[in-house]
């Protein structure tokens, strides 16, 4: 009974999404759904993302919290469309929480929808919101195993963001073996290496990200 009763869920969640997937192709809106751990750095690669292509990208951002609405405020100064969404609880987004997010965002003046999910690496992975795009945050802080303690999350993307290499020199991890884990576990996978502190690799993230939206940049990246 309980196997039939997630099945509905996650049922239901798939049909709302592929209802925000049409609402975002008809706006010709690109959506990635951003996924981490908590501390992993998130809001920072959102804010560096939006740092990198607003001059040539409108952006919008829906913030998922259980509760707070730290991040939103952080993302607003950036002077883009923002909507907070507080779980109450729950450990991930929803489709139907993103339908009315959608609903509250500018929609005819966004290109590029970037969606911080909860922080989680177990129950995100399970629902689609209607995303074109799904991206994994982890970070050195947390360490090189990670991949082996939660396979599904890392299956599941397209594009894994290895955040905080500034702090290689101070962390044991080792990076070839975690990429070599990671590929083996999701060959399609895009892995880029960044620092928010010091912008090294956000251009290139950046880049990659535009790149699959199929929009042209009106002005160069110029970041680290």
């Amino acid at each position: 009974m309980e196997i039939k009763i997630l099945k509905n869920i996650l049922g239901a969640n798939d049909r709302i999404a592929a209802k925000n997937r049409e609402l975002l192709d008809a706006h010709k809106i690109f959506a990635v759904n951003i996924m981490a751990s908590p501390g992993a750095g998130k809001t920072s690669v959102v804010l560096q993302t939006i740092r990198a292509l607003q001059d040539g990208v409108r952006i919008g951002v829906i913030e998922g919290d259980i509760s707070s609405s730290i991040d939103a405020e952080l993302v607003a100064k950036q002077d883009v469309p923002v909507v907070q969404i507080n779980t109450g609880g729950e450990c991930h987004l929803e489709a139907v929480q993103v339908q009315d997010a959608l609903n509250n965002l500018p929609l005819a003046e966004i290109d590029l929808l970037l969606i911080e999910n909860v922080g989680n690496l177990v129950c995100p992975a399970e629902f689609t919101l209607g995303e074109h795009l799904k991206v994994l945050i982890a970070s050195v802080p947390e360490g090189d195993d990670k991949p082996f303690k939660y396979p599904l999350m890392f299956n599941t993307v397209d594009a894994l963001v290895l955040n905080k290499i500034d702090l290689l020199p101070y962390v044991k991890f080792n990076v070839d073996g975690f990429t070599k884990t990671v590929k083996n576990i999701n060959a399609k996978a895009e892995i880029f290496k960044v620092s928010c502190t010091t912008g090294e690799g956000i251009t290139t993230w950046a880049k990659w990200l535009n790149s699959r939206m199929g929009k042209p940049l009106k002005k160069r990246i110029t970041s680290t």
